[in-house]
């Protein structure tokens, strides 16, 4: 990476962008001015959550960091926290496409229909949207395939756990969520079969306060495991006081329970924003789809905790290898839906089409798909 000098980033309020929203229809209506060859290309990000979220918002934010160590003083970058999904988005990312941002990245689902919105508006500005399916000429989608590794996850819960009940705290019940709960529970019963999954959804993706409720309420029902799909490091503080396991979510969360966490899946963005910076300052950049896994290295298994068993891990580093090398498929049939009835055939893996747009539960979940 390159070690030049860089500009700060600059951290904008949502307060104060939204107070200035008088002025935003004449600056889309003027568009965006041209950037001159020697200027450094304005590169926005927004959040769903606060970056000191330690979970999802963190990891993205480490993404702008590693843009702004490659690039140095070629970019000046800028970001946006606790954003709500909403009018909100549309506001903050109309000004920062009105501000002279060439490339803005949207980084949660419920930005998708604002982020297509200012991008007509603006059809000079780059936008990459994060887990949407929507794209246009200058919108492009990335994802990772975050199933894969809470199928890891979930051989490790399915060989820890004394008394088969794990508990899981769903944040939005949108596919991404659901086939993530359905490759844990896979992974749980690969091994355990008689393990179920309790899910609780919170209906966000930061709210400790509630985070922190409904990991108590798990292990007052039984849960000896706690995995999340939500962004704070909660859960994993109720495991560690309860004298339990769990597992970090999007970032490594051991500092918060060094002895409950046994492992977290990691999200890396770092490698896609520096190639899609990389694009737009050397005029190669297109709209695309991108949807990596385990073997792109947008997701990770961090370390696993010293006290696992050698088996535990061997079982674990055996899926693993097998969902990296393309020769296992976490969701792949016999899948069962909750009434037992067989959707994915035997032999047969479910189709992109099929995961994005998933909305029933596995055989070994309890609890329910809000529709």
């Amino acid at each position: 990476m390159r070690n030049t000098p860089r500009l700060p980033a600059i951290r904008l309020s949502r307060r104060t962008l939204l107070a200035s929203g008088a002025g935003l229809a004449a600056a889309s209506a003027l568009g965006v001015p041209a950037r001159a060859a020697d200027d450094p290309l304005k590169v926005g990000f927004i959040y769903v959550g606060p970056v000191g979220d330690y979970g999802w918002s963190y990891q993205h934010d480490q993404g702008r960091l590693a843009v702004e160590e490659e690039f140095g003083d070629a970019v000046e970058t800028t970001f946006v926290e606790s954003v709500p999904e909403g009018a909100d988005a549309e506001r903050v990312l109309t000004q920062l496409a009105a501000g002279g941002h060439g490339l803005i990245f949207t980084t949660s689902f419920g930005f998708m229909n604002p982020t297509l919105k200012v991008a007509r508006r603006f059809p000079d500005v780059k936008f990459e949207h994060c887990t949407g399916y929507k794209r246009a000429d200058n919108v492009s989608t990335y994802a990772a395939r975050f199933y894969e590794g809470r199928y890891v996850i979930g051989v490790i819960a399915g060989l820890m756990t004394k008394s088969n009940v794990i508990g899981y705290i769903g944040a939005v019940p949108i596919p991404e969520v659901v086939r993530g709960i359905n490759a844990f529970t896979q992974g749980l019963r690969s091994v355990n079969p008689e393990a179920t999954v309790k899910v609780i959804w919170v209906n966000a993706w930061y709210d400790p306060a509630k985070e922190r409720e409904v990991a108590e309420t798990l292990v007052a029902q039984g849960a000896d495991i706690l995995s999340q799909h939500t962004d704070s490091p909660a859960p994993i503080q109720v495991a560690a006081e309860k004298g339990i396991h769990a597992f970090g979510q999007a970032t490594d969360m051991r500092q918060f329970g060094p002895e409950a966490h046994l492992t977290a899946i990691e999200d890396d963005w770092r490698d896609y924003y520096i190639q899609r910076t990389r694009a737009v300052l050397d005029g190669t950049w297109e709209s695309t789809d991108t949807w990596g896994g385990l073997a792109s290295g947008m997701v990770r298994i961090t370390d696993y905790n010293d006290a696992l068993p050698e088996r535990v891990v061997a079982a674990a580093e055996t899926s693993r290898a097998a969902i990296e090398a393309g020769t296992f498929h976490p969701l792949s049939g016999p899948l069962r839906n909750q009434a037992g009835e067989v959707v994915i055939p035997e032999g047969e893996a479910p189709t992109d089409e099929a995961l994005l747009s998933m909305d029933w539960f596995v055989e070994g979940v309890q609890g329910r798909v809000p529709k």
